[in-house]
């Protein structure tokens, strides 16, 4: 098999690499929201438990992760009386936003708590409710302040999706290595330049929409209107 032959399957599981990152991006932020919302807040007990899960999703291997996702949950499953219909497809996407929600609650907490205490003590007077604080005041803030963090995260979760493959799913990495067993081992460079070329241009992708999002904050034309001022020649 040339090169230009092996583009094509290579691309043809693209889809699905794309499909796991989408879930995991989406079903993270969303873990990822709530649970520092009890964090900050301090609720007793949850708050407790939602720093074991940061803690987990911080310290064990992605890679494990997935396997005690792959593994745990059609244990879980049947334990409750259901049926196991988990693939390892499911397995992953579940595993991996267990693991971007926990990483991106640390960047969510300290963007939170970076916004100026000013900002929280003046929603307070005004009566706000802590929803209210939030969608008004101070989230507005905190989001411009979690950008780049935020981008820096999904660039690692796009980088971890390439380990499903560990786990039977049928990933880029995946289809790559079995093109790689199926010739003997004889295109082993070129199928792996391949591969980075792929991985660059989606890591490449995600940090231009991010970026994007910097540009148009209010924050990042603050910072950048002095070095503009300083840059400009003096009349």
């Amino acid at each position: 098999m040339d090169l230009y032959s092996m583009i094509p399957e290579l691309l043809s599981a693209l889809p699905l690499t794309l499909a796991i990152t989408f879930v995991a991006i989406v079903a993270g932020f969303g873990l990822a929201l709530i649970t520092t919302t009890f964090r900050v807040r301090r609720v007793p007990v949850i708050s407790q438990l939602a720093d074991l899960y940061v803690s987990y999703a911080r310290s064990v291997p992605v890679v494990l992760q997935l396997f005690v996702s792959f593994y745990g949950l059609p244990l879980l499953v049947i334990l409750i009386g259901g049926d196991d219909f988990l693939t390892a497809t499911i397995a992953a996407m579940v595993g991996l936003s267990f693991y971007h929600g926990g990483y991106l609650s640390e960047v969510m907490r300290p963007a939170y708590l970076a916004v100026d205490r000013g900002q929280h003590d003046a929603a307070d007077s005004l009566g706000y409710t802590f929803r209210q604080k939030i969608t008004r005041i101070v989230g507005p803030q905190a989001v411009h302040i979690a950008l780049p963090g935020y981008g820096n995260s999904i660039i690692y979760l796009i980088h971890n999706v390439a380990l499903v493959m560990y786990i039977g799913a049928a990933d880029v990495m995946a289809t790559a290595h079995l093109i790689m067993e199926r010739d003997y081992n004889q295109y082993q460079f070129p199928t792996y330049l391949v591969l980075a070329v792929i991985y660059s241009i989606l890591c490449l992708i995600a940090w231009l929409i991010i970026r994007a999002f910097e540009v148009r904050s209010p924050m990042y034309a603050t910072k950048e209107a002095p070095v503009r001022a300083a840059l400009m020649p003096s009349v």
